[in-house]
């Protein structure tokens, strides 16, 4: 759920113990900010992992954005707080990143185009120059980069050139090409990958041929952070179907697809208004 413009959400994470939320209620109320939303968990209350995610209006705080983050700072130091604060009207930058498949790419450029989505997008890169026309039509600026496995490390590099300083997070709305620990060092928990729901059972090429050819009974997807490690990253967000025999491998494709495309959606969408925190390699998602 999106919050209105004029608003904030902070996000905390420290060892539990009592008083956490109204240290940060008492501290918001005496800056005159109004609590408009307030969710929590906790892994276990006797030493475990507290997490927070608050939104509140600005009107009426009493001190600037860079007073407030200072001051807030004395309340997340007593608590041993990892946080962070974001402002609904500083709009995120998104690169997409896309090979020849469209069908995940056009579900974020029409929930960008109809404000579904309330992000920049600067650009979106392929490896392959056959989704330029779709782009462009949006408005966008597109890049093609081309690879072969001679040119991959320089092909990144440029990669990287074009991203910096202009993007926030990344998106590889099927982007088949994997991205080296470097460059995902560059942007830790900001890269979100799409793929199938087949893993671990069908690895490598043609997951929807080992699957009809398993008599499998549920398909899906799954989004998750990249890290280091292939298709191991922390989950923000899953969805299956249910199949029979009476489906096609071509069945099969196209009921995929439509779950990559709302799964890749929800996972973004819950990465734009910072409802996810990172813990270990699992998410709390609010």
């Amino acid at each position: 759920m999106s919050s209105p413009a004029n608003t904030a959400r902070l996000l905390i994470s420290c060892p539990d113990r009592p008083g956490i939320v109204a240290a940060v209620s008492q501290f918001l109320y005496q800056h005159g900010a109004n609590i408009l939303d307030s969710r929590q968990h906790s892994t276990d209350p006797h030493g475990g992992t507290f997490f927070m995610r608050m939104v509140f209006h600005l009107n009426g705080l009493d001190l600037s954005r860079p007073q407030f983050e200072k001051a807030f700072g004395a309340v997340a130091q007593t608590f041993q707080m990892t946080w962070r604060v974001a402002y609904a009207d500083q709009l995120k930058r998104m690169a997409i990143l896309v090979s020849r498949y469209d069908h995940c790419l056009l579900e974020l450029l029409w929930r960008w185009r109809s404000g579904e989505f309330a992000v920049d997008i600067p650009l979106v890169v392929s490896n392959h120059p056959d989704l330029r026309e779709l782009t462009e039509l949006f408005g966008l600026t597109y890049l093609h980069l081309p690879l072969s496995p001679e040119r991959k490390a320089e092909q990144e590099a440029e990669l990287l050139a074009q991203l910096a300083g202009r993007v926030d997070f990344i998106v590889l709305a099927r982007y088949m090409q994997l991205l080296s620990p470097a460059f995902v060092a560059r942007y830790p928990q900001q890269i979100i990958n799409i793929h199938h729901s087949f893993l671990p059972a069908f690895v490598g090429a043609s997951p929807y041929q080992q699957a009809y050819a398993r008599g499998v009974k549920l398909i899906g997807a799954t989004a998750h952070y990249v890290t280091d490690t292939l298709d191991d990253g922390p989950i923000i967000e899953q969805d299956v179907t249910r199949v029979s025999h009476r489906h096609t491998i071509r069945d099969l494709v196209q009921l995929g697809r439509e779950i990559e495309r709302t799964v890749l959606a929800r996972a973004v969408a819950a990465h734009l208004e910072d409802r996810v925190l990172v813990f270990e390699n699992k998410t709390v998602v609010f």
